[in-house]
Parts: structure tokens; sequence; C-alpha cells
């Protein structure tokens, strides 16, 4: 395994990795995580995960496993965040994300990189990253794949609180940030009062439905949940299965794309 930041590295040092690499693009947000978390914390878990796991990778390389060359990109640390605007958010609009990573994937594969993993690390992003990834593979001669960092927990990795996950400003992410950045939490969390009617966005009514309803986001307070109980030790245990996640679905990337030698 050999891990390059492409940040520090050289145009030909740039064009050497490409050719066998996976490159790795985390993306994040800037906006408000109620009165508790700083505006960059979907920034600063994706940084996290992905931090840790590629440690978990190096040290598995180390050890003897086959384990893919990697080229971790600087994190983009902006996303779709219009309906965090009533309190605070940078946001781009989704066809400008879009346009964004269209463009640097395009980048990508000029600059040699055949594989790319994206790494997601807010919600509003999803949506807008999977299909930059879908358009990418229809017009270069590439394999891409993307993923928000919560959702790779496997079955193994039992949790209380699962109906928590991945949540916005509550539980969750606050546990996560007491582990990964804690000096970033500050001391005031308030409880979450109960809403009436409750919020849809989160909990839709019915299995599959997505809803959204004017003003949501504002009447709650800009949390989905209460985040009074988030804790360290859960914290610890929750990025911990992030990052074994990420490990393995880079190694699943790894061994369905690789290129064969002797063609």
């Amino acid at each position: 395994m050999t891990f390059r930041n492409l940040t520090e590295t050289t145009w030909r040092e740039t064009r050497a990795a490409a050719a066998g690499a996976i490159a790795v693009l985390p993306i994040g947000s800037q906006e408000q995580h109620a009165g508790h978390l700083p505006m960059g914390t979907d920034t600063m878990l994706v940084d996290a995960v992905l931090s840790r796991a590629l440690d978990l990778l190096a040290e598995q390389a180390a050890a003897g496993a086959d384990v893919p060359d990697l080229v971790r990109l600087p994190t983009l640390p902006y996303g779709h965040s219009p309906h965090h605007t009533f309190a605070a958010a940078l946001t781009l609009s989704a066809p400008v994300l879009g346009a964004v990573l269209d463009e640097l994937l395009d980048s990508l594969a000029a600059c040699g990189h055949r594989r790319v993993l994206v790494v997601n690390g807010h919600g509003g992003n999803d949506e807008i990253m999977r299909l930059a990834v879908k358009r990418f593979a229809l017009r270069a001669d590439v394999t891409a794949a993307a993923c928000s960092y919560w959702t790779l927990a496997d079955a193994s990795d039992s949790e209380d609180h699962s109906e928590l996950v991945p949540g916005h400003a509550g539980w969750f992410e606050t546990s996560l940030m007491l582990a990964a950045r804690p000096e970033q939490v500050r001391p005031e969390r308030d409880a979450r009062e109960p809403v009436d009617p409750p919020p849809l966005f989160d909990k839709p009514p019915h299995p599959g439905l997505t809803v959204e309803r004017h003003g949501e986001w504002e009447r709650v307070g800009g949390a989905t949940d209460d985040a009074a109980g988030a804790d360290a030790t859960h914290g610890a245990r929750l990025l911990d299965a992030r990052v074994r996640g990420l490990a393995r679905a880079v190694l699943a990337f790894d061994a369905a794309t690789r290129p064969d030698p002797t063609r």
C-alpha cells in the first residue's frame, strides 16, 4: 500500500500514483448544528472517519494484508445546506454542487485516475453526490463509488439508539464529536423540546416516503433529537464502527475493480 496526500504531491508523483490507486474525495458542509456544535461538524466528522480508516488500512497493510494504493484529496468543505440558512450556513445550490463535483471528478480522470471513491459527511449532499458519480461513469472510462460515512456500520456493529442515526446535531453527531473533537463541543446542550405536530423530514409517516414540510428545521430549533445524553464512550464505539466500515468498503471496492495486470 502506498498512501499519498494529493496536496503534498508533485505533478509527476500525482500522475505516477494515479494508475492503480483509488482516489478518495471527502465532502462536508458548513451549517448550523444547534447551539453546541460548530458549523464545520460534518466536515470534521468525515475527516475523522476517513483519517482513521486510512490509518487502519495502513496497519492492515503492514501486517501483510493486500491493501490498494490510495490518494487522499483535500476535503470539500461546502455542501448543499439551504435548509439551514434560517440560522447560518454557507451553501451551494444543488446544480452548483453537482457541477463542482463534475469538474473535480473530470479533473481526476484527466490526471489519469480511473478509480474514485467519494465519501460524504452531510445528508444534504447525498443524492447530489450519487448522481455526480453516475454521470461521471457515463462520460469517462472510470469506475466510481460514493457513500455517506454513517451508513457503513454493518449488522455485526450492533448499536444503541440506531433510530437516531444519523440525525442532525443530536445524540449521534454530538457523541461522535465528543469522541473525535471534544474541544469543539460547547457545554450548553439544551434539551430538545417536543413539538406538535412532530417534524416529518427525518421520520416520515410511511416507510419509503420522503417528506418535506416548509419551516420544519426552524420550528425544531435546528436539531433532530435531544443531544443531552450524548457521551464520548458511545461516540468512540460509533466512530470505530464507521471507521471499520469505511475500511471494509475500500477493500471491497478495490477487490471488485482492481485492474487486471494481464490485460
